[in-house]
């Protein structure tokens, strides 16, 4: 009997509390597909030579905030911040974490089509990871905030990453009028699957041509978020929006009268100041 998406987590569950008989043609099949995209992923992550960013528009994209695309067109290696071990690391595990999620899928039992089907929108092109059981799908690998946002059916509502609008080309594209994501907690290792409608979903083609626009712009749009307060030391801080931006400091030069970000190593991390009044009781780092 074919399986449906609603019963995704569950069976995936039962899978890995029960185990399954691996020796099938079916199963060997998935397992070797894991390996070849594991393989490809760490290939990518440690080869050497520049990591130089695509100019083009894909559809990955079109959910990010104006200015953010703005740089991403025109910074170089320069102007834009380097990625750190840490954060390639996690971009890696991210990327065999949406793998092996297709890997139980389908050893769960479930249908897994189309998987990397190129798909375009008014000259936009984007790769969409899958459908499951006929439903077109979105695989997310995410931090506990984030996952939050799948399980409870949110992500509409803070979108920072612009998932929404990635998921609503790719349904566009394809004519659905209704899509899932597939998501993982990181840190938990809980799944959650989140339909997304098209009460929820944006006008694609209406935000590609508004894009092209806002792309030929020889000066960069507004800010995407203003600098908030740092608690009530008097000092203005970076937006969460903004932290994990390859281009906030760039995009900050005039911080701190002309003087650029400041940044202050704190216990849960670094925090990036714009204005500093009264400078913190921890260690500042500079570039």
């Amino acid at each position: 009997m074919k399986k449906k998406i609603d019963t995704l987590i569950e069976d995936i569950y039962d899978l890995l509390e029960q185990g399954t008989n691996l020796n099938s043609i079916k199963n060997r099949d998935a397992l070797q597909n894991f390996g070849r995209v594991v393989a490809a992923a760490a290939k990518s992550a440690l080869s050497e030579g520049k990591r130089e960013r695509s100019k083009n528009l894909r559809m990955s994209q079109i959910g990010k905030p104006n200015r953010q695309l703005w740089y991403d067109m025109r910074s170089t290696n320069e102007t834009q911040e380097t990625l750190s071990g840490p954060t390639r690391l996690k971009f890696l595990y991210g990327e065999i974490l949406e793998a092996l999620l297709v890997l139980l899928t389908e050893i769960s039992g479930h249908e897994v089509t189309e998987q990397q089907k190129t798909v375009e929108v008014q000259g936009i092109k984007g790769h969409k990871d899958c459908r499951i059981d006929g439903t077109l799908v979105d695989i997310k690998s995410a931090s506990s905030y984030a996952f939050k946002k799948f399980k409870e059916g949110t992500l509409a509502l803070s979108d920072p990453f612009g998932y929404i609008a990635q998921i609503s080309g790719y349904a566009e594209a394809e004519g659905d009028k209704t899509a899932a994501f597939f998501a993982v907690d990181k840190s938990s290792g809980e799944l959650a699957l989140m339909t997304v409608d098209q009460m929820n979903m944006i006008n694609a083609s209406d935000r590609i041509n508004y894009l092209k626009g806002v792309l030929k712009q020889t000066t960069p749009p507004e800010r995407c978020y203003e600098a908030e307060p740092d608690g009530k030391s008097g000092n203005m801080k970076l937006a969460v929006g903004c932290i994990y931006c390859p281009h906030k400091f760039e995009c900050w030069k005039d911080a701190n009268g002309g003087h650029g970000l400041r940044q202050f190593q704190y216990s849960t991390g670094v925090r990036y100041l714009t204005q500093v009044v009264n400078p913190p009781a921890v260690e500042e780092l500079h570039a």
